[in-house]
């Protein structure tokens, strides 16, 4: 398994290099903002003609992911679909792909601000979920413990060998976790903005995608590349 280990509100966690999350003890995989049907929502709304293979490449992802830590409950932080209209669009599609993997798990859709959960493919769908210290929600609030959540697609910028790389990331501090976007189409939100940075503790690291993953402090605005 490729993925960095973390401790977060006492649990024993793993950044994977793919931007799910893992709990071995719970044998539960996280995952957010797929933004199925991106590139259909894009050419709806008169927008360029993306190639369309980011269902099958998501969802082959995600089932590997599955397939691979033999995960018995899959959480999706919401925006799992693009829109609504791109969930009706690509309902036939994302459900051959995906309900062989939902069979014999537990599901749950998170709702999140682009959709709210395709009600289609089964599963359990909630605004929030909680187990043990850990909640689930799509965005994060401020004052919370023990929230993880998606929304933002956090990335980060480092330099390295006089190149400036830039990474999706997790974020990640005492208090809370933003996921990186799961979905091939999503762009990302720079950890520097002023919205992350009010966010995470002045403590925070990022945790790049990599192989393996990257742990290191969280740009900021200020700090160098971000």
């Amino acid at each position: 398994m490729n993925g960095l280990p973390v401790i977060f509100q006492d649990q024993s966690l793993v950044a994977l290099a793919s931007g799910a999350l893992w709990w071995p003890s719970e044998r539960t995989l996280v995952v957010s903002d797929l933004h199925l049907g991106k590139a259909e929502r894009m050419v709806r709304r008169g927008g360029p003609m993306l190639p369309p293979y980011e269902i099958a490449e998501t969802l082959d992802r995600l089932v590997g992911e599955c397939e691979a830590t033999g995960a018995k409950r899959v959480i999706c932080l919401g925006d799992s679909f693009d829109d609504l209209a791109a969930a009706e669009a690509t309902a036939e599609a994302v459900a051959a792909r995906l309900s062989p993997a939902m069979a014999g798990r537990h599901w749950v859709w998170i709702e999140g601000n682009h959709d709210p959960g395709p009600v289609a493919l089964g599963g359990d769908h909630l605004g929030e979920l909680r187990i043990g210290p850990l909640n689930f929600r799509h965005i994060a609030g401020q004052g919370a413990q023990g929230e993880i959540s998606g929304h933002y697609h956090p990335k980060a910028q480092v330099v390295a060998r006089g190149r400036t790389l830039s990474r999706p990331c997790f974020l990640m501090d005492s208090a809370r976790m933003i996921l990186p976007a799961f979905g091939t189409y999503t762009g990302g939100l720079r950890s520097t903005d002023p919205t992350l940075s009010g966010l995470m503790d002045l403590d925070a690291t990022a945790i790049l995608l990599a192989r393996p993953p990257v742990r290191i402090p969280m740009p900021r605005a200020g700090t160098g590349p971000a």
